[in-house]
């Protein structure tokens, strides 16, 4: 390929490489730091001997390679918080309650009982700490939302982040490790103090900004849903969408206006062109335009938080700017392949992050697919041909995030194509509409005339989203897709791409080699012989055990119609082991599985007058026993108690357990018990 032979894409490749090696591999940090010096001083050497055969040495090249490698593998490991000495994960205990001084960095999305932070730790007992931390504010207890900035004082206990305690379910404590969180703190609003609540940083002032605009905004008349839709488009704040709303976008296929990214950034470019075309006149007008467009679009991804999708546009933008101003030709993939280069480069971590995956992913499908859609129909009127270009962009960027998205979230919205075409063209306006509402909203110029106007586009917008939503048979769901078939599909989107540009036989048959090993592994995923297995679910307080059967799932459960309608536990289950059918029954006092005898006792403590010795026992919905007489009589080898019983009767059976020497699993504590 020709792409490859930029020095920079192959030098960008060995920079993930040696992230994802780092990632994987979790070397010490001092391990390729010594080894990429060494490198380094080879490159040197090689240079100061051998300078006009340099660049045709592939031992030289084979040394960069290793060498940016290294570097990857350095900027991932350094990036880890746990190396420096302070780090609170490094002080001798943080078992018992802390005097915790800590500083808000980032405000988070509440869920249904708590508000969400993550704060950087100053001082644990006294002493000088540093860390993430994540804070869980109990709903009823807070009154006024903490802001970015605050510094506060509390007394509390320092609890692990809990890992997934069901099968293939979403593992969120991998995702803050990411941040560099590693454990939480559970508070009431009392139990903070307040020690400053100025402005430092300038996440802060940013943070102080957007709630200055917010207020502005609902005096001027903006209500809820109205909003949040503005502050997801405008400033990259989703924290307040509802969750009906939200929905409603991921069910349409337009989820990904809701994240700033390169089409929103790439509309801010082309309207701030626009209003600052006239410095062209000037005599430096060259340099002074691109040093005002730089300056705005970073000043607005400060404002949206310098979320993963809008450093990187602002960055790939940047670059283009730059580019444009020195009138200098520009090849996408290089200006892409740059703004990856820096972002990895200082944030590492971004690159495991689905929106940064995804965000690059689609451009990259639209300069690559784009084109060639574009060009198998040629409209002879203005407004066809502006249509044409919506829906080729939207299948080229679907083209480009499809593999991925059903991998992480397997589902496909069939309608997807309907609702961009509209929804590409509202962005336009409600981006230039609201950066106009936003300015004159802050200078208390703001008309009832213009809320009006504005509240009913986004409501105009909502209403739309939520029409195409609606028609549930065309969003494809729980589709099984693993990371070898995403790999393969990019294999065949790479082959067909180049087989249309080069109409050889080596892309040819490269592209057939690339479909035949998809569907080899579709194949072998659905007809792989499956292992059998008996599963007790950790659900908070119900009560559900699976029997697999190869490709067959049998759940038995106390769940309502409403809560089973919305469960995701079986859904991940399903998904995960690729099943096709699941059935459901009622719970059953006694089960058999592989020759073992699984007896249930529920609330009613019945157990006496079996004819059988149980190999597991499994205790549901507090059942009121005395567990030294049941051991005694049954001598299980195993007992399970689940999320249905009070937390004070399984402390006390674990207690009764150990005494007894008798395996005693938890699942709220362990996590789903498996019998294969």
């Amino acid at each position: 390929m020709k792409l490859l032979n930029f020095s920079l894409i192959k030098l960008t490749i060995c920079l993930i490489a040696g992230i994802v090696l780092a990632h994987y591999a979790k070397p010490d940090y001092k391990l390729p730091l010594y080894l990429t010096l060494g490198l380094v001083i080879l490159i040197g050497i090689y240079w100061v001997f051998l300078k006009s055969k340099i660049d045709r040495l592939p031992l030289f090249g084979i040394l960069s390679c290793l060498s940016m490698m290294g570097i990857g593998m350095i900027s991932y490991t350094t990036q880890n918080e746990k190396i420096q000495v302070n780090h609170y994960t490094n002080l001798n205990s943080l078992e018992n309650f802390n005097t915790i001084t800590f500083k808000i960095k980032e405000r988070l999305k509440p869920d249904n009982y708590n508000y969400k932070y993550i704060v950087s730790t100053s001082s644990i007992n006294g002493k000088t700490a540093s860390g993430k931390l994540l804070i869980n504010i109990r709903k009823d207890s807070l009154n006024t939302a903490l802001s970015v900035d605050d510094i506060l004082f509390t007394s509390a206990q320092v609890q692990k982040i809990q890992k997934p305690l069901n099968p293939h379910q979403f593992d969120y404590s991998a995702y803050l490790e990411l941040k560099q969180v590693y454990n939480q703190l559970y508070l009431e609003s009392d139990e903070l103090m307040t020690v400053s609540n100025s402005k430092t940083t300038i996440y802060g002032f940013a943070d102080q900004l957007r709630t200055t605009i917010n207020s502005k905004l609902i005096e001027a008349g903006f209500k809820d849903e109205a909003l949040s839709i503005m502050n997801a488009l405008l400033l990259g704040q989703r924290q307040t969408i509802d969750k009906t709303t939200y929905t409603n976008y991921v069910n349409s296929g337009t989820i990904h206006i809701l994240a700033i990214s390169g089409l929103h950034v790439g509309i801010l470019l082309w309207i701030l062109n626009f209003i600052f075309k006239p410095l062209l006149y000037l005599k430096y007008g060259n340099y002074i335009r691109p040093i005002v467009l730089i300056t705005i679009l970073w000043s607005f991804a400060i404002i949206a938080g310098l979320s993963p999708s809008v450093t990187r546009a602002v960055t790939m933008f940047s670059i283009i700017s730059i580019a444009m101003h020195l009138k200098r030709p520009t090849n996408i993939y290089n200006t892409l392949v740059i703004s990856a280069f820096f972002i990895l480069l200082v944030k590492p971590t971004f690159l495991f992050e689905v929106g940064f995956q995804m965000s690059y992913l689609a451009v990259l499908g639209i300069v690559s697919v784009q084109p060639i859609l574009y060009k198998l129909w040629k409209p002879r009127y203005l407004v066809t041909d502006k249509l044409w270009q919506v829906f080729t962009v939207t299948l080229a960027a679907q083209a480009g995030v499809v593999p991925i998205s059903l991998f992480y979230f397997h589902q496909f919205p069939g309608l997807f194509f309907i609702s961009n075409i509209v929804v590409i063209p509202f962005l336009g306006l409600i981006l230039g509409f609201g950066l106009l509402v936003i300015a004159l909203a802050l200078m208390n110029m703001l008309h009832d005339f213009i809320v009006i106007a504005y509240s009913f586009i986004i409501d105009s917008l909502n209403a739309f989203i939520a029409w195409v939503a609606q028609f549930e048979d065309f969003l494809f769901r729980d589709i099984p897709f693993t990371i070898l078939q995403v790999i393969c599909s990019y294999l065949i989107i790479v082959a067909l791409i180049q087989v249309y540009k080069f109409r050889n036989f080596k892309w040819i048959a490269f592209s057939l080699i690339a479909i035949i090993s998809f569907q080899s592994i579709s194949f072998y995923n659905r007809y792989k012989v499956q292992d059998d297995a008996f599963v007790v679910f950790n659900k908070s307080r119900y009560s559900m055990i699976g029997q697999k059967n190869k490709d067959q799932f049998m759940v038995h459960h106390n769940l309502g119609t409403s809560k089973q309608k919305g469960d995701n536990v079986i859904k991940n289950f399903k998904v995960g082991e690729t099943i096709d059918s699941v059935r459901t029954d009622s719970l059953q006092s006694i089960y058999q599985f592989k020759k073992k005898s699984i007896l249930v006792i529920d609330s009613l403590g019945v157990y006496k007058g079996l004819s059988f010795k149980p190999n597991y026992i499994i205790l549901r919905n507090s059942p009121k026993l005395n567990l030294n007489r049941m051991i005694d009589s049954l001598q299980p080898e195993l007992i399970i108690a689940d999320a249905s019983n009070y937390k004070s009767y399984v402390k006390r059976w674990k207690a009764t357990c150990t005494h007894k020497k008798i395996p005693f699993h938890q699942t709220n504590e362990k996590g789903a018990y498996i019998i294969n």
